[in-house]
């Protein structure tokens, strides 16, 4: 028998995990029937950052497929196995890229959200030649223009995605932002997808735990949602 076959886990923290799962997925499909939108049409990212594979297992032992992680290191220590027994998942990078680990990322990844400079979209080109791959990215715009934050300032969003898109070939499926913490995020998500449909994407990664029934008002088609399924973060995250 498959591991995948066997019981899930009996212990409080799966049980919980799949309370909390099914229910940020009523609370989308409510937010959705709220929009007049198909919630087929949002796509749940459950957040996994710092929290080990015995945490994510009762998530995909009930069905759920599509996540997303930070770091490439954790990422690579983590998900092959679960792959091996999930072999349909399809895992996000939804943190900053550095240069020197995109090898490692297009190996692991599957979708690439946080394409935020020129630099790093040259180099992603090369390697998805160099890999015969061509993975799907969005690129990540600072819709606060925070001088602290990644991504591209709105004003030079168009020309970015000209690069992307038409110079390298890249496969730009959409956009995503982090609002400001200490600003209303409906501002940041009705930016992004203005900006959006003024560059003809059709994806919009926008919405924490805290803030995703807005982000889906305002038209997201994928949320990334981590602490409302998995809990608090662990204080020492993985290596």
């Amino acid at each position: 028998m498959n591991s995948h076959d066997s019981s899930p886990d009996a212990s409080p923290d799966a049980a919980h995990v799949t309370e909390n799962l099914a229910a940020v997925k009523a609370h989308i499909a409510e937010a959705c029937a709220k929009a007049g939108r198909d919630a087929g049409h949002v796509t749940l990212v459950a957040v996994t950052k710092t929290h080990d594979a015995d945490r994510v297992r009762p998530a995909l032992m009930a069905g759920h497929r599509v996540f997303g992680e930070n770091r490439v290191q954790e990422a690579e220590g983590k998900w092959p196995g679960l792959r091996a027994d999930f072999p349909d998942i399809t895992l996000h990078l939804i943190g900053p890229l550095q240069t020197n680990k995109i090898k490692h990322a297009l190996k692991t990844f599957d979708v690439i959200e946080t394409v935020d400079r020129e630099k790093l979209a040259r180099a992603l080109a090369r390697e998805m030649a160099a890999q015969e791959k061509r993975l799907p990215v969005f690129i990540q715009v600072n819709t606060g223009e925070e001088e602290q934050k990644a991504g591209i300032a709105p004003q030079d969003l168009v020309a970015f995605v000209a690069l992307c898109r038409d110079e390298l070939g890249l496969d730009v499926r959409g956009l995503m932002c982090i609002p400001p913490v200490d600003e209303e995020p409906a501002l940041h998500f009705a930016l992004l997808a203005k900006l959006a449909a003024q560059n003809g994407l059709a994806g919009l990664s926008m919405g924490m735990s805290n803030d995703y029934e807005t982000a889906i008002a305002l038209g997201a088609t994928h949320v990334r949602v981590g602490s409302a399924i998995f809990g608090a973060r662990p204080t020492s995250p993985a290596a």
